[in-house]
């Protein structure tokens, strides 16, 4: 299958202030804040709800998907919907429902080769290493960057493994009356259209429900 040259793949995540997506344990327990910023947008649910029915499928890493876990557990819901969610992962994990697939391998194989040919708009939601490595290995169009006002000192970054210096154009700048900053980074030069070959990929294998499968 080849690649759909009309797709897109976005990285998104909310981060502190400093840079952080999650504290070293992985828990996200800043993330309701209590700033307001009165001449900030409003977040309408219905818009909200017409924004996700543009996103045909989520890609994640296993510690964000062990989060997605323990806030359904915590009856907060799944947070993905019945889109195709992809989690890269080495490690066998529960897998709770249908719309969830486990894959591992070359990145850039899972990206160009299976999720292009099938989905528009393809969403990486974390974490730090995935979201890293899906831009050194020039997977990514665009960044959208969710900033919230706290810093909380130390943690897991928003990019891991980085190698090389990347400097994306920006494309718009929204704020909310919650204080959070939205930023949208168009990534130029992505797919390795610059003719530079990237690194060696991370060891990924690709995996159907609970067992993996070399691939």
């Amino acid at each position: 299958m080849m690649a759909n040259t009309d797709s897109r793949v976005t990285i998104h995540m909310a981060a502190s202030l400093d840079g952080f997506i999650a504290r070293k344990d992985g828990r996200v327990d800043w993330l309701e804040t209590s700033d307001e910023f009165a001449g900030g947008d409003t977040l309408d649910p219905g818009f909200v709800e017409t924004f996700l029915k543009m996103i045909d499928c989520y890609v994640m890493g296993s510690r964000t998907y062990e989060t997605a876990l323990s806030f359904e557990a915590q009856g907060l819901g799944w947070s993905y919907g019945d889109k195709p969610t992809f989690v890269l992962t080495s490690r066998d994990l529960p897998r709770t429902r249908d719309t969830i697939e486990f894959y591992s391998g070359d990145l850039a194989q899972v990206v160009n080769g299976h999720l292009r040919p099938r989905f528009r708009t393809i969403w990486f939601v974390g974490g730090g290493v995935v979201s890293g490595e899906c831009l050194r290995l020039r997977l990514a169009d665009e960044v959208r960057y969710s900033i919230l006002p706290i810093l909380i000192g130390d943690g897991i970054p928003f990019f891991e493994r980085r190698d090389r210096d990347i400097a994306p154009h920006l494309a718009e700048v929204r704020a909310y009356k919650s204080s959070m900053v939205e930023l949208c980074y168009e990534v130029r030069g992505g797919r390795g259209s610059n003719g530079t070959p990237p690194n060696q990929p991370l060891p990924f294998r690709q995996a159907q429900g609970p067992e993996l499968v070399e691939g």
